[in-house]
C-alpha cells in the first residue's frame, strides 16, 4: 500500500460528488518526461460539470523544439468520471497505478510561440492523430489536503482539495500512421477538486522535476507563499522551507528560458537547481475579462551541480 502524508485516502483517485458552486472544478494532472528520447508532455482534463464542459488539455514536446498541442471544451453533464474530449483517465489500483489515454486531433506547432495567438495558431498550422497510451505507477507517497466545504472564502479559493505524487510512466505514443515509439521516463500527477478560477491567484511559480525513482522535487511559490516537497524513495516527504528563485526570461517577453534556486529544506538541507527549458509553449485563460498567461516549460534540471532529471516548470500570471 502506497504511504500517504495528509488525509488524502486511495478512493480519493476517483471523482467526487459534485459540489454546488458554479466554478466547481474537479481535475487530473499528468506530465511525463522520457530522457532518452528527449520527449515529454502533459495531459490535463478538469471537469466543470455545473458550467457543462470539461477543459482538456493535450501536449507533447518534440526533440527538435516542436510540439503537438490541443485544448478542448467538450460539453459533459455530470461528474462520474474523466472521459471527454478523447481523454480518458482511468483508476487501475487507488493510490499506485493509472492509465491516461488520448486518441485524437492536435496541431503541430514548429514554434510552440506561435500558440500566443490561439485562433491563428490553430487556423495556420497543420493538424495530426494521436494515439497516448500511458501507465503511471507511484513511486513516491501521495501528500496532500482534503479540507471540507465552506469556510472563509471558499468559494474564491483555488482548489479546495489537493494532492500530488511522482510517478515512473510507461507506454507509447503514435502520430498518424508513423511508428510506436516507446516512452520511458518520470513525472507527476496532480488531482484536485473544488471552486476554482485561475483568475483567483496573482500569480505563481510551478517548478517539477525527477531524477529517478528515488528522487523528484516540487517548488511551489503561489504570491507570497513557499512551499513543495522533496521525495526521497518510496516512503519519505521532506517539506521544503525556503526557496531563492532567479529567473532569466526571453528577451522582451514573459516567457521564462532558464532558472536557478537555493531550496531549504524542513530538515535543514539545502539543494541548488539549475533548470534548462527546452521545449516552451505560452498558453492563456480567458473570463470575464481577465487573460491569464500561463507559460509551460519542459526544462532539465541539474541537481546539485551532479543529478541531471527533467520536469515542467509552469509559470503563471494575470495579464494587465
Amino acid at each position: 500500500m502506497v504511504t500517504i502524508v495528509g488525509n488524502v485516502k486511495p478512493e480519493d483517485d476517483y471523482t467526487h460528488p459534485l459540489g454546488p458552486e458554479e466554478n466547481f472544478n474537479e481535475s487530473v494532472y499528468f506530465n511525463f518526461f522520457d530522457r532518452q528520447q528527449q520527449m515529454g508532455g502533459f495531459l490535463r482534463i478538469g471537469n466543470r460539470a455545473n458550467e457543462g464542459y470539461a477543459e482538456v488539455t493535450v501536449i507533447v514536446y518534440q526533440p527538435d523544439g516542436s510540439a503537438l498541442f490541443n485544448y478542448k471544451r467538450p460539453q459533459i453533464s455530470s461528474n462520474d468520471g474523466w472521459n471527454a474530449g478523447g481523454l480518458k483517465v482511468e483508476v487501475l489500483e487507488p493510490g499506485e497505478r493509472l492509465r491516461t489515454t488520448y486518441e485524437g486531433s492536435v496541431v503541430y506547432l514548429k514554434d510552440p510561440r506561435e500558440m500566443r495567438e490561439p485562433s491563428v495558431a490553430f487556423k495556420e498550422n497543420p493538424h495530426k492523430r494521436i494515439r497516448l497510451d500511458l501507465v503511471h505507477e507511484g513511486v513516491g507517497p501521495i501528500y496532500g489536503h482534503v479540507a471540507e466545504p465552506g469556510g472563509a472564502g471558499a468559494q474564491n479559493e483555488f482548489a479546495r482539495a489537493h494532492y500530488e505524487q511522482h510517478m515512473r510512466v510507461t507506454g507509447t505514443l503514435q502520430v498518424e500512421d508513423g511508428p510506436v515509439l516507446q516512452i520511458t521516463g518520470h513525472g507527476l500527477r496532480d488531482h484536485s477538486w473544488g471552486p476554482r478560477y485561475w483568475q483567483s491567484t496573482p500569480s505563481y511559480r510551478w517548478i517539477t522535476g525527477n531524477f529517478g525513482d528515488d528522487l523528484g522535487m516540487v517548488l511551489s511559490i503561489v504570491g507570497d507563499r513557499v512551499g513543495g516537497v522533496f521525495h526521497k524513495g518510496p516512503d519519505t516527504i521532506i517539506p521544503v522551507k525556503q526557496i531563492d528563485l532567479e529567473t532569466e526570461y526571453e528577451e522582451n517577453t514573459n516567457y521564462h528560458k532558464a532558472l536557478r534556486a537555493t531550496v531549504t529544506l524542513a530538515n535543514g538541507e539545502t539543494h541548488r537547481v539549475e533548470g534548462t527549458v527546452r521545449g516552451f509553449i505560452p498558453l492563456r485563460n480567458r473570463r470575464a475579462g481577465k487573460i491569464t498567461h500561463i507559460g509551460e516549460g519542459m526544462t532539465e534540471y541539474l541537481l546539485d551541480g551532479e543529478r541531471k532529471g527533467y520536469g515542467l516548470s509552469e509559470y503563471l500570471d494575470q495579464v494587465e
